[in-house]
């Protein structure tokens, strides 16, 4: 089998548009991101410059040449939580579905590091689905004058997104605990910089204030099953008799550590997890948890961007969805006495 000979060429930069058009690089940044941002003459001007030089671009009508409709990248916080699999897959198939190329980095829970990505990828991208993002608004704001964004698990103005109401479901875990005649839970915080546990904690102690029942938030800690057994001893040293986590990695790293302590879990601690990744139901016990499908949030993410690069103007929205709880063998009814 012959493979048929791909044919490569140099990706014309903004700098070298500016150039042929005598305008400032961040002119032309802001025509092809969001052409609102100029004026029409300006934009129309960029705009056929741009064709006639080869630039490549999900903000130009396609050429009958070109490899694809351009460029998608996925920011991430990190890649040792589970869920975020289902994120990449969703994420992924719409970009291929519609003919984009998918990049995906990984910022590793590091402000800098998300910052320093997204100011590249500002220049070589078409758009980017940013996930749980860390830094401040105002330089997401920023960067958004450069090229469309959407972001994911965090609202942020003038930015469209999709969020996951993981709050919501994890009102109705507590809820449900409080059902078993739990008085006093805890909540595992996760990164200090993540909105969304923010969210949650907000939605917790607003619920636990109506039921007249103790909430205490322990940590933060990263969303590790390593970071679970620091804070299985952390629960433990509250009082508590029952426990919402962050996230499922860390749930399933406090089960460990509670069995290693003797503490037995439901008769002793109840244990609730959040995303319900594949393997809480194989944990031992299995555990409970705010169920949320990120493979349909990413499908979603990528969707809302792409529709974006079709419209002149951008409207700003919000995809809202729904979670709710699963319930599994690792809480039970608060222990007597």
């Amino acid at each position: 089998m012959v493979i048929p000979e791909r044919r490569v060429r140099r990706r014309v930069t903004l700098s070298e548009i500016a150039r042929a058009c005598g305008v400032a690089p961040s002119t032309v940044s802001r025509a092809l991101a969001n052409p609102n941002r100029v004026s029409p003459a300006m934009y129309e001007r960029i705009a056929r410059k741009a064709r006639e030089m080869g630039y490549e671009s999900a903000m130009l009508p396609e050429g009958r040449d070109r490899l694809s409709s351009g460029t998608i990248a996925l920011v991430l916080p990190n890649l040792s939580n589970p869920f975020n699999l289902d994120l990449i897959r969703g994420c992924q198939a719409q970009a291929q579905a519609a003919e984009f190329l998918f990049l995906m980095v990984s910022t590793e829970e590091s402000v800098h590091v998300e910052t320093t990505w997204l100011v590249e990828l500002s220049q070589t991208v078409d758009g980017i689905v940013l996930a749980s993002p860390r830094a401040e608004d105002s330089v997401l704001s920023g960067i958004a004058d450069n090229v469309p964004i959407v972001t994911l698990n965090r609202e942020v103005p003038w930015l469209s997104g999709v969020l996951i109401d993981t709050p919501a479901g994890c009102s109705q875990a507590l809820e449900y605990l409080v059902s078993l005649g739990h008085r006093h839970i805890a909540y595992v915080r996760g990164p200090e910089s993540s909105w969304s546990d923010q969210a949650r904690l907000e939605a917790l102690s607003a619920r636990a204030a109506h039921h007249e029942v103790e909430l205490s938030p322990v940590g933060n800690f990263l969303p590790s099953v390593a970071s679970g057994a620091a804070a299985a001893d952390a629960v433990a040293l509250s009082g508590a008799t029952a426990c919402i986590f962050f996230n499922d990695t860390l749930a399933i790293g406090a089960l460990d550590r509670f069995k290693q302590r003797g503490i037995r879990v439901p008769e002793e601690m109840s244990v609730v997890g959040c995303d319900d990744i594949f393997a809480a139901s194989f944990s031992d016990p299995p555990l409970t948890t705010v169920t949320a499908l990120g493979e349909r949030a990413g499908r979603a993410a990528a969707d809302l961007l792409i529709s974006q690069f079709s419209q002149r103007d951008r409207t700003h929205r919000i995809d809202r969805q729904a979670t709710h709880l699963s319930v599994r063998e690792s809480t039970g009814p608060a222990p007597r006495g």
